[in-house]
Formats: structure tokens, sequence, C-alpha cells
């Protein structure tokens, strides 16, 4: 076979593989013209070789990060190397739509790029070429791994019924607001707090109805409560509330504002309507307190402190 003929082969063989590969291939010149556009970018841009040749690739695509493209591509040409941009860093070069509509989770393609420099017969660089691939796949497996890791991280601190924090996770604050105070000395008072004979609503209403005014309480407390207090189910009806930044004075301020709002409240039910009160026992870290426990032990003795004086009060630590 005349070389020519080899040659010609060898060419309709390399145009045929560059138009059927399942990459984005993209040629561009110095000054941001296409000069080559495979099949896989016609698929999915919707434009064809003929229409984009010639033309500026951010007049065909304005959505394009301009500054940080031309920065990559300068780069490329000026130290003769390759560069790469992957999806985590960047979800996508062109925004095309999802190849997989029906059974994918992502409304555009995620995309790895790779920017390479290609060099003239005279070794200077005058073109480069952008590989575009589709790593939809992957990358939403990877979301949806850390969605699902980051869910069981949050039920594993939840209460279930009530969302807050479970005993574990809000002892967990417990510890460090203590270790802050012993590092900063800044104000810091803690609440325990039951819902008075609550047996008496289980055995009267049922379970059910039991646990809707655990919830009530706990939607509640939210609504009094600001969102850098730390706020947990302790076990049962018992609940614990720490108050960063707070003193005594004014934690007195909020327990008896909260205490008001649940005894003026109606929970309704399974067609009952049912009122219940709290006790409430506060404690402020002082330099004398030992431990996180010493300082758990003195709210916990405040608050059976009220609840021996009548319940549906709030008694502080000391005082």
């Amino acid at each position: 076979m005349p070389l020519a003929t080899q040659d010609a082969h060898a060419f309709h063989f390399l145009v045929d593989m560059l138009e059927s590969v399942e990459i984005g291939l993209v040629v561009l010149d110095l000054e941001f013209k296409v000069q080559l556009w495979n099949g896989f970018m016609e698929n999915h841009s919707g434009l064809t070789s003929t229409a984009v040749r010639e033309q500026n690739i951010f007049l065909l695509f304005p959505e394009l990060p301009a500054t940080w493209l031309k920065r990559k591509i300068d780069t490329v040409v000026m130290l003769n190397t390759r560069a790469f941009t992957s999806w985590e860093l960047r979800p996508y070069l062109f925004r095309f739509g999802s190849s997989r509509p029906i059974t994918g989770t992502s409304p555009y393609m995620y995309q790895n790029v790779t920017i390479s420099p290609l060099a003239e017969p005279d070794g200077s660089i005058k073109r480069v070429s952008l590989m575009v691939y589709d790593v939809t796949d992957v990358a939403c497996s990877r979301i949806e791994l850390e969605q699902a890791n980051a869910q069981l991280n949050c039920l594993s601190k939840t209460d279930n019924l009530t969302k807050l924090l479970n005993r574990g996770a809000w002892e967990s604050h417990l510890n460090s607001e203590f270790e802050r105070f012993r590092r900063y000395g800044h104000d810091c008072t803690l609440i325990m707090l039951d819902i008075d004979n609550f047996k008496r609503v289980n055995d009267q209403y049922g379970h059910q109805v039991g646990d809707d005014v655990i919830r009530h309480l706990a939607e509640t407390m939210r609504a009094c409560l600001r969102s850098t207090d730390h706020l947990g189910r302790y076990g049962g009806e018992e609940f614990a509330i720490i108050l960063p930044e707070t003193s005594l004075e004014g934690a007195c301020v909020i327990a008896e504002r909260l205490r008001q709002t649940i005894a003026q409240a109606e929970v309704r039910s399974h067609n009952a309507n049912v009122s219940y009160t709290v006790s409430l026992g506060l404690a402020t870290l002082h330099k004398q307190t030992a431990s996180s426990q010493q300082w758990l032990r003195q709210a916990d003795e405040a608050l059976y402190a009220a609840k021996h004086a009548g319940r549906n009060q709030v008694l502080c630590a000391g005082l």
C-alpha cells in the first residue's frame, strides 16, 4: 500500500476515533477560537462542529468562567504543561444537561477537565486541547454517600422523638462549655427541667398523647431560646439546656419566661386538650465548680428542690 494511502487510512481512523470517543474534545487557538469540536461536544451542546469552528468559545458559551479558564490556558501555554480541574473544585466547565435524566439525581453533567498544550513542529504552542470527562455517576455516588453519612451522623446525635440533642451529644456540649469556662471565665448557666406529674398524663391520656406533650415542650423551647443555646433531651420527660454567655440573673429571666409560656399553653392531641407545667432548676458556673458533673448535679438538685417546693416554678442552686 502506498505511503500516501496509508497516511489517509491512519488519518481517517484518527478522525473516526475522535468523533466516537466518550470524551469531549475541544481544540482552541490562542485567541480562544474553536479549531476542533468532536461528536461528544456536538451531542451534549447541540452545536455542530461547522457552527462553532473559528468562533470564540466565550461568545458561544457566555456562562463559561472566562477569567478562570483564560488564566488556566495562559499557564498551560507559558509552562508547556497540563492543567487539571475536578468536579469537587468546579462541578462543570460546560453546563450540559445530565446524560441520565431518568436514573440520574443531578440536573447537569459533572465534569473533570484536562487542559493540554499542543506543540507545533517547531515546538511553539499555538493551540490547547480541552478534554471533558463525564463523571456524573461518580460524583452523584459520592454526594449520596456523603449525604447518607451526614444523616447518620445527625441521627447518632439526635433524639428521635424531639429532634433535640440526645443525652450523649448534649453531654459533649456540657463538657466543652465547662472547659471553655475554665479557660476564659465566661458566664454560662445550666437549666434542668422536668414535666410535672408526667405519669398522670400517660395514665390518663395514653403514651401517644404523652409523646405529643414531649414534642410540644421541645418545640416551645426552640421558640423561646437562642440558636446558640444547647437543648437536649436528658431522659424520659427530663430536659437540659446550656445557656452560653448567660449569667444566673439572665438565665432566671429566660427560665421564668419559658415556664410561663408552657403553663399557659394547651396541647391538642387525639381529641384531648392537655395542659401541663414544668419545674426548672438552674446552676451557673463558678470558680469553685470542680467538674462538669458537679455543675450538672447542682442544677439537678435545684430542679428537685423546685418539685418538692410545689412544682411549676424556677429555683436556682445556691440561692
